[in-house]
């Protein structure tokens, strides 16, 4: 679940002091302890993007000794000026407006000190009106092109497997029937060496389908950040030793995320996708996970966009709507803003995203 916002407390004068975390254990901890947070505010995912040669930026607020806040983000290079990118976060309580004002203050001096002309965020907050009035309230204006996923489809882990079996759409149950049927197998590795088969088959997944494929660098270095402490799995289904699909599985405090998916030719015939999905929520909840990500949707009634085939496949699972406050931008160089927000309102609307 994303944070929520709820009655305003009073404004009382706090001067916080905001500065770098550099200790992994310190962050984790404090990341993990909010329920809404996951792998997109991990320690990992600045070390993925630091292997990039982003620059990146581990933010912290004190109240005296106590933590009570974190962001962190990455300097991304672009043609029409670099910004600075906060996703899935800050980690904060959304009902603390002098922190949050305090927060918002020192993402601009970072993105000012990184000569960006915005950056850009998108919150770990569930999307009301409350939330983009405290966009709007904070000098946030929405941004023209996402960031990350603003629509999810999450399911509670509280629920049984039995439970989420009665749930799921009549196709998927009878495919789980075919797949123990045809004694399809799931293997799983933590070696990012494995990427390299995912990255083939996401090339035919991405023909199928006309997507821009990730490339194998890309992939790879962001397995092998959250690999290195055990947070991310490759779950592969083979028949008679072919490969039928693959799940990148992200692990991190209450969550498990479905990152990214692909599928063989034969995969699409036999139907091993949803074994996997299977095989992760069982290893989520022996790690005490609570929360399956099945990562972005679409609105049911948006036949006409890209993603939709995809979002009728997470929905079958019997998946909860969870829509996040989309990204919104602090503007630090308006003229050069103003050109970057035209071309990526153009673009947004030619890919139909």
């Amino acid at each position: 679940m994303a944070g929520r916002t709820g009655p305003q407390k009073a404004e009382e004068p706090v001067n916080y002091d905001i500065r770098d975390i550099d200790d992994q254990q310190t962050w984790d901890e404090f990341v993990t302890a909010h329920q809404e947070a996951n792998f997109l505010h991990a320690w990992q995912w600045g070390e993925f993007h630091a292997s990039r040669g982003r620059a990146i930026v581990r933010r912290g607020a004190f109240d005296g000794t106590r933590l009570v806040g974190v962001y962190t983000g990455h300097v991304e290079p672009a043609k029409r000026g670099q910004h600075l990118q906060i996703v899935g976060g800050p980690i904060v309580d959304w009902d603390n407006r002098p922190l949050l004002k305090a927060i918002v203050a020192d993402i601009r001096a970072q993105a000012v000190s990184h000569d960006c002309i915005y950056a850009r965020i998108r919150p770990q907050l569930e999307k009301s009106e409350t939330s983009l009035a405290l966009m709007k309230s904070l000098g946030l204006r929405p941004a023209p092109m996402y960031l990350s996923v603003e629509m999810a489809g999450v399911l509670d882990l509280h629920k049984s497997e039995e439970q989420i079996l009665e749930g799921m759409r009549q196709r998927l149950r009878r495919a789980l029937r075919k797949a123990a049927k045809l004694n399809i197998a799931v293997e799983t590795s933590t070696d990012p060496a494995d990427i390299h088969q995912f990255y083939q088959i996401q090339l035919q997944t991405a023909e199928r389908h006309q997507f821009v494929a990730f490339s194998e660098e890309f992939l790879s270095k962001q397995f092998a950040a959250f690999a290195a402490d055990n947070n991310a799995v490759l779950y592969t289904a083979k028949h008679d030793g072919e490969i039928l699909a693959q799940n990148f599985m992200i692990f991190y405090g209450n969550e498990a995320s479905y990152h990214y998916g692909v599928s063989t030719k034969l995969g699409t015939k036999l139907s091993g996708a949803p074994l996997l999905h299977m095989h992760a929520m069982r290893d989520a909840r022996e790690r005490g996970i609570k929360r399956y990500n099945f990562w972005g949707i679409v609105d049911e009634h948006d036949t006409n966009h890209r993603f939709y085939g995809v979002s009728v496949f997470k929905r079958g699972f019997g998946v909860d709507e969870l829509r996040y406050t989309p990204a919104h931008d602090l503007v630090i160089k308006r003229f050069a803003y103003l050109k970057n927000f035209v071309i990526e309102t153009l673009r947004r609307k030619s890919r139909n995203v």
